[in-house]
């Protein structure tokens, strides 16, 4: 029995693999016929790897193990002459450092992305934005380390390099368009010098690139044909209207409405749609504005106050972005509307900046309001105390689109509400 490798030569994990298994002179055989999403769902496939997910590896002695990067290590690891993995643990933590970066940080968002805009999940552009910043700022990080080196680590080919070679092969054809090819000259240079070496360049096969990154297309909606017109029949009794034969009846019964807890708590004497009035319709700060009504009627028992903040602040890039970005969290939110009031804004400049802002909320608690939102803890939220004169200093001037911190002033921001 042979080292058996489970992948399709599309998969670009599975050539990562059988680069590695090239280099490091291990024999490695694909299994004669294997048809995905068929052979994967098998009870013999998945007697020896649970999860069936490809690529997977049976080694001649029995060993099985799946995942790419853990698998490319193990082969790796069969020759240690080649120095695949390093000289030293220095060195082998090192590849490591790399690979995880351009698996964590590069390919995922390949993935996210291309099922983004092919339809595979529902599509949301600032999602989408966000995806596109995260990778950018890794491919980013990987092309200034490759400005002085020709390899990741030390002087000749590692993991590392066949790895991240490997990922830019997928993402060359998905998000690395001609434009930001522009700015990723090292990261470029490095692909080609690895799948240009001899002993894989039939593996990695030629270089797909693109020169606009992969964009969601909307479906064109469906016209309906014009019935023709009827020939005017007598006047008959006038029955109950029944719905047209070609209306669409449910093909099954609509699930009955969930009553969201919050509906349960003890009535407020808050009024969160007049704040809400009140705050669209009079000026923030001075007598007779919203604050000032604000602080008459707000009932601390039945609401509370909350400092959100974005976790991934070193991630913006342009003020405008991170703003959609807000109004994306926001349009998530929307099943919470009639339980929250939110403003949220983007302080300081481009490739400098944070969001930050206030909440108000029904009930004692943020995560029951916000959990609505897949994205909620990308942000972290605060309970504010507002007998302390920090915490009204921050919460008023997060109403009042004023809110400055550590020098980084109130650029852009949206309200919930």
């Amino acid at each position: 029995m042979s080292n058996t490798l489970w992948t399709i030569p599309v998969q670009a994990s599975g050539k990562v693999i059988r680069a590695v298994a090239a280099l490091g002179g291990v024999p490695l055989e694909l299994p004669a016929q294997y048809e995905h999403f068929v052979d994967n769902k098998k009870p013999e496939f998945l007697a020896k790897f649970p999860h069936g997910k490809i690529p997977a590896l049976e080694t001649a002695d029995g060993f099985k193990i799946f995942e790419s990067v853990p698998i490319a290590r193990y082969v790796a690891g069969l020759a240690p002459n080649a120095g695949l993995l390093g000289s030293d643990p220095k060195s082998a933590a090192l590849i490591d450092q790399w690979v995880h970066l351009a698996e964590l940080e590069v390919d995922l968002y390949t993935s996210l992305i291309r099922g983004l805009v092919s339809g595979v999940v529902p599509y949301n552009k600032p999602i989408h934005n966000t995806f596109t910043e995260r990778q950018l700022r890794a491919l980013k990080t990987l092309n200034a380390h490759l400005a002085t080196r020709t390899f990741f680590v030390g002087e000749r080919i590692t993991l590392a390099d066949i790895y991240v070679a490997g990922i830019l092969l997928r993402a060359v054809e998905v998000t690395l368009d001609a434009s930001v090819r522009s700015e990723l000259t090292h990261l470029i240079r490095h692909l080609e010098t690895v799948a240009n070496q001899p002993q894989i360049k039939d593996i990695f096969g030629p270089i797909n690139y693109i020169e606009k990154a992969l964009q969601y297309v909307p479906p064109a909606k469906e016209k309906k044909e014009a019935k023709p017109a009827a020939a005017p029949a007598p006047k008959a009794e006038k029955k109950p209207k029944e719905k047209e034969a070609d209306e669409e009846e449910p093909d099954v019964p609509p699930e009955p409405k969930v009553k969201n807890p919050l509906d349960d708590l003890p009535k407020s004497t808050f009024n969160l749609e007049d704040w809400k009035r009140q705050y669209s319709n009079n000026d923030t700060r001075g007598a007779g504005g919203a604050l000032e009504w604000f602080y008459q009627n707000f009932d601390a028992a039945g609401f509370s106050v909350w400092r959100v903040d974005f976790k991934y602040n070193e991630e913006l890039t342009q003020t405008f972005m991170s703003s959609n970005q807000i109004g994306g969290f926001f349009n998530r939110l929307e099943a919470s509307r009639k339980y929250l009031f939110g403003s949220v804004g983007v302080l300081g400049t481009a490739n400098n900046s944070i969001i930050t802002g206030a909440l108000i909320l029904r009930g004692l608690e943020a995560q029951p309001v916000v959990e609505v939102a897949p994205d909620w803890e990308s942000y972290s939220y605060k309970k504010l105390d507002l007998s302390k004169e920090e915490d009204k200093a921050f919460f008023e001037a997060a109403l009042a689109w004023d809110l400055e911190i550590d020098g980084k002033k109130w650029a852009d921001g949206k309200n919930f509400k």
